[in-house]
């Protein structure tokens, strides 16, 4: 325990600690600086050690196993907040930063993604039951980003659909224009895109989802323009007007980023422009997370801007737009976590209790990395020609007010009545929430 004691006392700044270690002792950390007050307890006494190695892995591993518990009101989410804002000091210690060291050196070997291994890295987490999806996401079921003009108000339906009709503008379609999408998972997208005129080619590698993309498509009528491939996107071949990626990039790898964006830029016809939609990191290059990546997206990374930009420099490839969303995800994953939450029965007779633990653990983890932490997600319009792209980028918000204009727009806004975990805040009011979070923990 004395080795934990030493890590535990330079990590918690923020916040307090109470630890009741195996043999049952109580130890408090922190309680210092403004954060939640969390009580933990230990329940194998190889966790002692464990923790200090690789705090970030086995605490997620014991949570799972029911190694690791909770008193007195604390939760994981109060946990992993605890975590969030105390990272500085967690990656300040010594031992961290060797594990870190070694993390780097071998980030390459991890995310290495051929083909092969591409397809059972996404099949691992997208060939889970539909069900399981369908009991937090949206009824489209968009599994990326959402877009909220007023999180106060906007539900997830709401901000899908808004994250969509930006792509469909941002890509300044015209009726039977060809368009590649790599990366479709449930079809929502290619639906959208079909709807707006455009003639899809959608590949994945996922064979669930391509099934009940399939039948979506089907059901809205558009079955004849989309084209769904169960193929990698290496090997899609054809010339197209535009190629949209959404949600794909953070599962390339950091050693294919010049494969992706060159295969993009071959598959563009001499006028035509991509849309790249992806998470990004506002810090220098770092390495995927154990736990994520043991357990949640086994090949995945989140690259940094100067990564994507060296890429597409190397492929030159001009960026003719690019647009930060900063605090969208972290209300896109709010959602998702309280529905989760509030189907949780549901999920455990699915698969089990571990299984919920684990994905407990993934969202309220990746939540808190949008709101704590340096997860953000950019979206770029790319192409080989300077002049692909509109040279004023008013035609996206133009596109966007003609939309909102329409008369089944606003008839498809007010008729939506979505089941939702609970209210949201707008961005100018995220700390005024965390205070209370904090204040919950303490009570």
């Amino acid at each position: 325990m004395l080795l934990l004691s030493n890590l535990l006392n330079k990590f918690v700044r923020n916040g307090a600690m109470h630890l009741t270690d195996a043999d049952g002792k109580v130890h408090v950390f922190g309680g210092k600086g403004t954060g939640p007050e969390v009580h933990v307890r230990l329940h194998d006494k190889a966790l002692h050690t464990k923790l200090f190695l690789n705090p970030e892995l086995h605490a997620g591993e014991a949570y799972m196993d029911g190694t690791l518990t909770f008193d007195q009101g604390s939760s994981v989410y109060d946990f992993l907040y605890l975590f969030s804002i105390n990272r500085t000091g967690l990656g300040a210690h010594q031992s961290q930063k060797l594990i870190r060291t070694l993390w780097r050196a071998l980030k390459r070997r991890q995310q290495a993604n051929p083909a092969k291994v591409a397809a059972a890295n996404a099949r691992h987490h997208y060939d889970l039951s539909t069900d399981l999806y369908r009991l937090f996401l949206d009824e489209g079921l968009n599994y990326s980003c959402a877009f909220f003009e007023n999180p106060e108000t906007d539900t997830l339906e709401d901000a899908q659909r808004n994250k969509l009709e930006r792509i469909v503008a941002k890509l300044k379609l015209e009726s039977g224009m060809s368009v590649a999408e790599i990366g479709s998972g449930w079809g929502s997208l290619a639906i959208q895109l079909a709807k707006s005129g455009a003639h899809v080619t959608a590949i994945n590698v996922s064979p669930e989802q391509l099934r009940i993309a399939r039948e979506r498509a089907a059901e809205a009528g558009v079955v004849d323009r989309i084209d769904f491939r169960e193929l990698d996107y290496r090997a899609l071949e054809g010339r197209f007007d535009r190629v949209v990626s959404v949600g794909m990039m953070e599962h390339v790898g950091i050693g294919h980023f010049d494969d992706y964006f060159r295969k993009i830029s071959s598959l563009l016809t001499d006028n035509g422009y991509a849309f790249v939609h992806c998470i990004g990191r506002m810090t220098p290059p770092g390495t995927t997370g154990p736990f994520i990546r043991k357990y949640i997206f086994p090949g995945g990374y989140v690259p940094a801007l100067s990564e994507v930009f060296a890429a597409t420099e190397r492929v030159g490839m001009w960026v003719a737009d690019m647009e930060v969303l900063r605090l969208h995800y972290y209300y896109t994953i709010k959602h998702w976590r309280e529905r989760f939450e509030a189907h949780r029965a549901e999920a455990a007779a699915l698969y089990d209790e571990r299984f919920c633990r684990m994905w407990e653990f993934y969202l309220c983890a990746v939540e808190l990395g949008f709101l704590n932490g340096s997860n953000m997600v950019f979206q770029l319009l790319l192409s080989p020609q300077r002049d692909a792209v509109p040279i004023v980028r008013d035609f996206i918000f133009e596109a966007r007010q003609k939309k909102k204009a329409s008369p089944k727009r606003r008839s498809s806004a007010s008729g939506t009545n979505a089941v939702d975990g609970g209210s949201e805040l707008p961005p100018g009011e995220v700390q005024d929430q965390l205070q209370t979070v904090s204040g919950r923990a303490r009570s």
